[in-house]
């Protein structure tokens, strides 16, 4: 028995307050299939630095009942609206769950930005000679659109009613959004075929045709007429013309970009104090993540969405490696110079915890060496294929500043972004002078090509009623707000244009240097 199927659509937002869970949506019904594709769109406002938390619960339909205990639960997924903007061509595909022991099949979501398009479109469409293809009568023919995709593939964006024993339907007028056949590009193609509805939901192909927006406005009394061409028939006869004409009538009346690229992120913790002392701020307490932890867990569960591979190279500066005691500004929390990559953000905080049980912390607060070794990275791409972020989580003051600057002014003319986190109650002045947002960094008479460095200390995003969660999401808020704009202005200085399909990120052949 194929299930009517149907998605609901559950947002939460973690942002400047927490929000419960609250239905969004739910697409319509399809019936009598295992494979269904679903017209209805979602449109959610997209905040970058915010972790947007959503779920999808699907249900086989059995009555007209709204109430989603009276259908059969065919399993859900939780995600992440950035999980979806950062996959592939913003595309993302996951196993569905919540059954125990039960494959309940696979999901696809796909996400594309809003073009600033005001247009909505009406459009009538009717058939003309089209194929019989049922037994004892007539087709009960209908059309369904499909925008193409900037990879190449396409996207259902409409369904006609069905027009029953009739080869020559005229369908009913319907209005849509420019921006939803198009996306606000007048030249992108329009797929159109035309199907004879079968009860079982075997709709058997009559033909198809394409178009485009601008075609479809195009034209003597805005009327165009589009052969129905079946691509099998066509093949096996010669003398095959079509599978009928379709034509339409067109008026058009006045009523935001997924950039898919590959964040790459590099965590270095600077590693001052004793971790078995209360007072360290590398108190690893049982109850509760400590301030490194949080900020790190804050800001590397949004910025992990966004890199295409979920490996992360974490590296620590300031402390006394085993076994001579030697000291080092750029060393691997997993303890492997030669493949410092952690499995996820979850990689990078049980390295970090490992790392508290071998190394002696020890200072000076060094800043360039660990500028320098991202820059090596990102120096070697400069297509715009991928962009380099570096998480930086101290709470000391400064000891190189000079080569700090410099090597800011350096990098600031590669594809990378500087994110420093400050935790603890040190003076933190030096770091916004880093910051550059009232005063652009200048070294040696150089000024900064553009504006990467974003500074913030932690204790001013600290709940006063301890809720650890509210504070994260605070800081992860105001930390990764100017990322967007760091990233564009190198993209657009350079004029590099989004790429549908950016290649996998291969790190240099060299291994890690470990200064000393």
């Amino acid at each position: 028995i194929h299930p009517r199927n149907v998605i609901t659509f559950s947002p939460t937002l973690i942002s400047r307050q927490l929000q419960p869970t609250f239905q969004f949506g739910r697409t319509e019904v399809i019936d009598n299939t295992l494979n269904p594709d679903f017209v209805r769109k979602f449109i959610l406002d997209y905040f970058f630095e915010e972790r947007q938390n959503l779920k999808f619960d699907l249900y086989d339909v059995d009555s007209k009942s709204t109430n989603l205990s009276k259908h059969d639960f065919l399993g859900q997924i939780f995600c992440t609206l950035g999980e979806v903007v950062g996959s592939l061509g913003g595309r993302m595909e996951k196993s569905l769950g919540g059954i125990p022991g039960k494959k309940c099949g696979t999901i696809i979501v796909k996400a594309e930005e809003l073009s600033n398009c005001r247009e909505s479109v009406m459009m009538q469409f009717c058939g003309n000679k089209l194929d019989k293809k049922d037994f004892f009568g007539k087709s009960d023919p209908f059309l369904v659109f499909y925008r193409s995709n900037e990879d190449g593939t396409f996207t259902i964006c409409h369904k006609t009613e069905v027009v029953k024993n009739n080869l020559n339907p005229v369908w009913q007028a319907f209005k849509m959004p420019v921006r939803a056949l198009c996306n606000g590009d007048y030249d992108r193609t329009i797929k159109v075929e035309v199907y004879d509805w079968d009860r079982d939901g075997g709709h058997d192909f009559i033909g198809e045709f394409s178009t485009s927006y601008r075609e479809l406005s195009r034209g003597q009394s805005q009327f165009n007429v589009y052969e129905v061409i079946n691509p099998k028939k066509k093949g096996k006869k010669k003398k095959y013309l079509n599978s009928g004409t379709v034509s339409k009538h067109f008026s058009c009346y006045m009523l935001f970009f997924f950039l898919v690229y590959d964040f790459y992120t590099f965590s270095f913790i600077w590693f001052p104090g004793n971790p078995a002392q209360p007072t360290s701020l590398h108190y690893m307490n049982p109850y509760q993540l400590n301030a490194y932890a949080m900020a790190l867990k804050a800001v590397g569960e949004i910025i992990q969405d966004y890199d295409s591979d979920k490996m992360f190279p974490a590296l620590g500066f300031g402390a006394k490696l085993p076994p001579d005691g030697r000291i080092s500004h750029e060393f691997a929390l997993n303890g492997n110079p030669q493949n410092p990559y952690c499995n996820g953000i979850d990689g990078v905080m049980e390295a970090y915890y490992q790392s508290l049980k071998s190394v002696t912390l020890y200072g000076p607060t060094n800043f360039s060496p660990v500028i320098n070794h991202v820059a090596r990275y990102a120096a070697s791409i400069k297509d715009g294929s991928q962009y380099f972020i570096l998480l930086i989580i101290t709470d000391g003051v400064i000891s190189d500043m000079a080569q700090t600057k410099e090597s800011i002014v350096n990098a600031a003319c590669l594809p990378m972004s500087i994110i420093i986190v400050g935790v603890g109650p040190a003076e933190f002045d030096a770091m916004i002078e880093l910051d550059g947002d009232e005063v652009r960094i200048s070294s040696r008479g150089r000024n900064a090509e553009r504006d990467i460095v974003q500074f913030v200390p932690f204790r001013d995003y600290i709940d006063r009623t301890g809720n650890h969660i509210l504070s994260m999401a605070r800081l992860a808020k105001d930390v990764l707000a100017e990322i967007p704009d760091q990233f564009l202005s190198y993209m657009k200085t350079r004029g590099i244009k989004p790429s549908p399909t950016p290649p996998p990120y291969t790190p240099p052949g060299h291994p890690l240097q470990t200064q000393i």
